[in-house]
C-alpha cells in the first residue's frame, strides 16, 4: 500500500467539531503541517470529511 502524505491547508476555525477531530486524528492542528500514514479505506473516508481542508500527495 502506498503512503499519503496529507498536510492542511486551511483552518479548522469554524468547522464542525466532526471536522476538527477528524484533522486531529489525521495528526494536524495547525497549517502547513503535514503527516504520511499507510493508504486504508479508513484513512480514505476521513480524508473525504476534510477534503477540504487538506493536500493529499503519493509519497
Amino acid at each position: 500500500m502506498p503512503n499519503l502524505r496529507i498536510t492542511q491547508v486551511r483552518s479548522a476555525i469554524g468547522q464542525s467539531q466532526r471536522h476538527r477531530g477528524t484533522l486531529r486524528a489525521l495528526g494536524l492542528g495547525r497549517i502547513g503541517r503535514s503527516a504520511e500514514h499507510a493508504d486504508s479505506p479508513q484513512l480514505a473516508g476521513m480524508l473525504r470529511k476534510v477534503r477540504h481542508l487538506v493536500r493529499v500527495e503519493e509519497v
